[in-house]
């Protein structure tokens, strides 16, 4: 059986090109790799090995986890946290950022991630996954690594990626040279880069957005919503689909494979709590956007790119708007003429 380039060979044929590198940064994508295999592997069981429903317990966030959640975040620590590549973590699933032990040697890179993205759709059996990014730490930084370290803008960010555990598990990343998509081939136990070289279509009928909140959206979002609601006999001249699988990583993958817009705005419910977004920058904006760009797209706050933000707390939320590049620049257009 003939075997393609496994996501190990891809970026050791990358590391060989870059002259006087240490080889931490591929060391560290391998470690990532196993810890997603090891929830792909949970979460493919689910009910088999009793790791459904609800953990009892709640994140910084005050959402109530699930049992997956937390299996997730400790899989993910306790793969990277050993191997000397990383100084320190940060997850959505924490409140603070997440010390090695001290047996634990200190890396140079800073990896965020949110374990388990969309996790409410484990128990009804639908797609969710993994997403990660990694930061350098600052240059000059001693000691324990602070919060402060992390709060670096999403253009700093050298790879971001997820892993997604649908009808089969993939896993998609870029290192600022553009985007590349690997299946997990369950028979060897590898990714297979599958999908070398992904672009998002400039065009697209397709949005994503949950229409239930269509009450609290703010002028801007509501006349493109509109726009696209109607059709062929609207101001657009064509008819649009909706799509909203309830996992940001599920609708953000739909996009990047076949086009789209992928929006959770900002609105009158999420300002009442005061609150800037509902996704949250470091986990799940700034990665998503490091890929959504590097695949051609882009990724907006409505007013703002998004990897132009200045992060000032490790849980900071944003409004994300993403996607298809001529798509979000008319949404980009809406926000501007609404000042």
């Amino acid at each position: 059986m003939p075997i393609g380039t496994t996501i190990t060979e891809y970026f050791i044929e990358e590391q060989r090109r870059i002259k006087g590198v240490s080889g931490d940064f591929t060391a560290l994508i391998n470690d990532i790799v196993i810890a997603c295999k090891a929830i792909s592997s949970a979460v493919r069981y689910g009910s088999l090995v009793g790791v459904l429903g609800t953990a009892d317990t709640e994140n910084i966030q005050g959402e109530t986890q699930k049992k997956l959640d937390v299996i997730a975040n400790d899989l993910f620590i306790k793969r990277n946290e050993w191997a000397g590549h990383v100084a320190a973590m940060a997850s959505e699933e924490m409140a603070d950022v997440y010390h090695l032990p001290p047996q634990f040697p200190r890396g140079k890179y800073l990896l965020v991630f949110d374990p388990l993205d969309g996790s409410t759709n484990t128990d009804v059996n639908g797609a969710v996954g993994t997403i990660f990014s990694i930061l350098r730490r600052p240059e000059g930084a001693v000691g324990e690594a602070k919060e402060d370290d992390f709060l670096q803008p999403g253009a700093r960010q050298v790879c971001a990626g997820y892993a997604l555990y649908g009808p089969s598990s993939m896993m998609v990343l870029t290192t600022g040279h553009g985007v590349n998509g690997f299946t997990l081939d369950q028979r060897i136990g590898e990714f297979i880069l599958t999908n070398p070289d992904m672009q998002i279509p400039a065009d697209t009928e397709e949005f994503s957005i949950n229409t239930s909140y269509m009450r609290f959206w703010e002028p801007p979002v509501r006349r493109y919503i509109d726009e696209c609601l109607a059709g062929k006999e609207g101001p657009r001249r064509k008819d649009f689909n909706m799509r909203w699988a309830g996992a940001m990583i599920a609708d953000v993958h739909r996009v990047l494979t076949r086009g789209g817009v992928f929006l959770y705005p900002i609105d009158r419910k999420i300002r009442s709590k005061n609150q800037e977004g509902k996704l949250r920058l470091l986990y799940e904006a700034n990665p998503m956007s490091f890929i959504v760009e590097q695949a051609g797209g882009l990724a907006t706050t409505g007013t703002q790119r998004i990897m132009e933000l200045p992060p000032t707390d490790l849980h900071q939320r944003c409004p994300v708007m993403m996607g298809s590049r001529n798509e979000v620049e008319r949404i980009i257009s809406y926000h501007l003429d609404a000042q």
